[in-house]
């Protein structure tokens, strides 16, 4: 079984040969047979429930059918008694009602069991009783109406404490029954039940003087234990029930066991027990059938539950049969241990013969799989060798092996031949890698200039075009004041505004010339403090940064001067500011440090903006010098950091950044100090 085990746990789709025709032989036995087995035991199991309720019908059938002939042996006996001599000869002589009906009556009522026994006239008067009546009975049930009207008719009816007391005093206390609380029962507040379930006949009379009346007769089926204990003797006496079952029968009155052999502890009736509310609910409320199993009092039964209908037609109680359901379930549960027992033996004794079988045809083919997987870890010396046996598989292992051989050849050769080819291939591949580098270089200065000649092109002309009207608009403006004279100096400030603004607007277009041809501008330099040009820019940015939460900083550790176009360098600053503001819009640090650093053997100074913004990716940063790149969309137009490197680089100096995603940027400007 260990065997078993091991080949099952390591089986799978891409197992070996070995498995695989294993499982094949192995299937039919240890899952085919088990499918087809517990197939078979589950449909024997559904049809023994189904011959248990079809037993439990019958039962309930025969029970049903015994009820019934009590109901036509009672009706029969009241009419033959009717139709006897002895009684058409009380009632012929005059004044029978004094003694004689009622001994005849009496003597009748003793002979059959009735628990009363009365003649009533049409107008509800008792003729005769065999006993004397506490009060007027009533008379207006259907079976005594249907005994008037000439028509005698038995029934079911439930009797209520006052009209039983007005038959017998006896009878209420008779009829009465403590309830006791059972499991699995609808929730009830009563305690005790006062009613009676009486099995009521009537068969008509005629009297003298052409009065109509009826001889009614009945038995009081509470606590009654003669009548089911006859019914139970006649379903299941005999050898009906295996050993340890027992067989019950119960009249209801409602939900509650007013007469029953189902026995509780100690051998006790249960009497004034409930039937489950489940069952209640079947029966009673919805008029059904019961046939199932079914908790009764303190334990499982195969049951059979019928509605018991009155005179009115209604539901007032239930008729059951039924069995103990253990003595069938245990016989059930042996019977498939023995089953399940004898093909376990059957599977140990097979299944090591079939192993034992197959390891002599497997064993060659292993030792080939463990050749193949020495020779794919690398021992391409490893053979099987010789076999035992002269079929298939020894032609098999030969073969193998002379393959092996070959391939162990093959791959001596195959392995100078790569060596040779590694050798060619990594020599093309250095000489393709420094041409590929020599182009990527070539390309990117043939992008960069056509970009940067375009940008030229469009700034010149855009220059060119505002120049024109600047200088309209300052010589109208130099008419004005003419023309207007004295009064001129009324309007002096508004017309410092103007120069100044259009100076300003002059300056611009200077720059872009300046950019669109920075060959003619080279030389109108300055020296200053970079500090002092720090300190101008920054209200320049104030009011983007008034908009955020950013804290500035600066240091300042330059000692030395630079030289290079003021506006120029504050244009460069203030593109690097903007960009560290919107990198930082949430909120943080922006640093600016001027300190002194040489470039091999030129002298400098260096200006860095840092800031603790989102920071850049590698892709990001080796293309934010490029023209037109940018990564604020809609917002920018990509030519601030190009237009900085040109300024910067046309100086001498160079723009560097470093950045990290997450932990900021920081761009540093390195301009030549002036000696």
């Amino acid at each position: 079984m260990r065997k078993l085990a091991t080949l099952i746990t390591s089986f799978s789709p891409k197992a070996s040969v070995r498995y695989r025709l294993l499982a094949m032989a192995l299937l039919p036995m240890l899952v085919i047979l088990p499918l087809l087995l517990g197939i078979s035991i589950y449909r024997w199991n559904v049809r023994f429930d189904a011959v248990l309720t079809s037993k439990v019908h019958d039962d309930l059938t025969i029970a049903r059918q015994y009820l019934g002939r009590i109901f036509e042996n009672t009706e029969d006996y009241l009419v033959s008694s009717v139709n006897s001599a002895r009684f058409q000869s009380i009632v012929q002589t005059p004044g029978y009602e004094r003694g004689a009906l009622s001994d005849y009556l009496k003597d009748i009522a003793q002979a059959r069991g009735f628990d009363f026994l009365y003649v009533v006239a049409d107008d509800g008067a008792v003729v005769a009783s065999e006993y004397q009546m506490a009060a007027v009975p009533r008379w207006n049930w259907p079976v005594i109406s249907a005994a008037l009207e000439g028509r005698a008719r038995t029934a079911i009816d439930v009797f209520q404490s006052m009209e039983l007391a007005a038959i017998s005093t006896d009878l209420p206390k008779r009829a009465q029954i403590d309830i006791v609380a059972t499991p699995g029962s609808a929730p009830t507040t009563r305690t005790q039940e006062s009613r009676g379930l009486v099995l009521q006949s009537a068969t008509p009379v005629s009297l003298p003087n052409g009065r109509k009346a009826a001889l009614v007769g009945g038995m009081l089926l509470n606590q009654n234990l003669a009548f089911v204990d006859t019914i139970n003797d006649l379903i299941y006496s005999g050898a009906g029930l295996p050993e340890g079952s027992r067989g019950t029968v119960t009249l209801f009155l409602d939900d509650i066991r007013i007469s029953t052999n189902v026995r509780m502890f100690e051998g006790q009736r249960a009497i004034g027990t409930r039937v489950s509310a489940e069952v209640r609910d079947a029966v009673l409320d919805r008029g059904q059938t019961w046939l199932d199993g079914a908790f009764v009092v303190n334990d499982w039964y195969i049951s059979a539950y019928e509605p018991i209908r009155d005179s009115y037609n209604r539901r007032v109680g239930m008729l059951y049969a039924g069995y103990l359901r253990q003595p069938f379930a245990a016989a059930k549960r042996g019977t498939v241990l023995e089953i399940a027992l004898a093909f376990v033996v059957a599977v140990a004794l097979t299944v090591p013969l079939f192993l034992t079988w197959a390891a002599s045809i497997f064993r060659p083919l292993e030792r080939m799989t463990t050749t193949i997987s020495k020779v794919e870890g690398g021992e391409l010396g490893a053979r099987t060798g010789p076999v035992d046996g002269r079929d298939e598989i020894e032609q098999v292992a030969v073969h193998l092996d002379r393959l092996l051989d070959q391939i162990h050849e093959r791959d001596a050769q195959l392995r100078q031949w790569n060596q040779e080819l590694n050798q060619r291939v990594e020599e093309r591949t250095n000489k393709l890698v420094h041409a590929n580098q020599q182009l990527e270089a070539t390309t990117k200065q043939l992008i960069m200039s056509e970009k940067l000649a375009a940008i030229g092109e469009i700034t010149a002309g855009v220059a060119h075009e505002i120049n024109n009207p600047i200088a309209v608009m300052q010589g109208n403006l130099e008419i004005i004041r003419d023309m207007m004279g004295a009064k001129a100096d009324e309007a002096k400030t508004e017309f410092r505004l103007i120069d100044e603004q259009m100076h300003r607007v002059s300056e611009i277009v200077t720059r872009l010339l300046q950019f669109a041809k920075p060959q003619e501008y080279a030389g109108f330099t300055d020296q200053y403090d970079p500090a002092v040009v720090v300190t101008d820019t920054l209200p320049l940015v104030k009011h983007l940064l008034n908009k955020t939460t950013i804290s500035v900083e600066t240091d300042y550790h330059a000692s030395r001067l630079i030289s290079m176009n003021r506006t120029e360098l504050q244009q460069v600053l203030v593109n690097l500011l903007v960009n560290a503001i919107h990198a930082t819009s949430g909120g943080g640090r922006l640093t600016i440090r001027t300190f002194d650093r040489n470039e091999g053997r030129r002298r400098g100074v260096v200006i860095d903006v840092t800031d603790t913004g989102g920071g850049m990716t590698p892709d990001v940063m080796q293309r934010i010098f490029d023209p037109f790149f940018t990564t604020k969309r809609r917002e920018g137009t990509g030519l601030g950091l190009s237009i900085s490197q040109m300024l910067v680089t046309r100086q001498g100096g160079k723009i560097s950044v470093e950045s990290e995603p997450g932990k900021g940027t920081t761009f540093a400007v390195w301009l030549p100090a002036e000696d």
